[in-house]
């Protein structure tokens, strides 16, 4: 199974270093006031991505924070006797589990 993800990881590899070969041509990028930038379209490409990357990582990580303490927050209720009353969320449902006929 390890050889198998290897060569997947080899695969993308290749395609994606063939990709930036076949798109080392030099672009123009206008900024404002007249500012240009002449970078290789691969890294502008590679550029955007990381700055995508890193907006979806601290999307994440301020909800896996909030939630952190969240559950910091009930442990405290739960260790000093106060235990908040859970209820279930599903349906009382009466009658057979599966119809006669479909």
């Amino acid at each position: 199974m390890r050889a198998l993800i290897w060569l997947i990881r080899l695969f993308l590899f290749l395609v994606l270093f063939g990709f930036a070969l076949k798109n080392d041509e030099v672009v123009v990028l206008h900024f404002f006031f007249g500012g240009q930038w002449q970078v290789p379209l691969v890294l502008v490409i590679l550029l955007f991505v990381v700055i995508g990357v890193l907006i979806g990582v601290t999307a994440s990580l301020t909800t896996v924070y909030r939630q952190h303490r969240e559950i910091a927050h009930l442990r405290g209720k739960a260790g000093s006797g106060c235990v908040p009353e859970v209820r279930s969320s599903a349906p009382v449902v009466s009658g057979p589990d599966l119809p006669e006929s479909y």
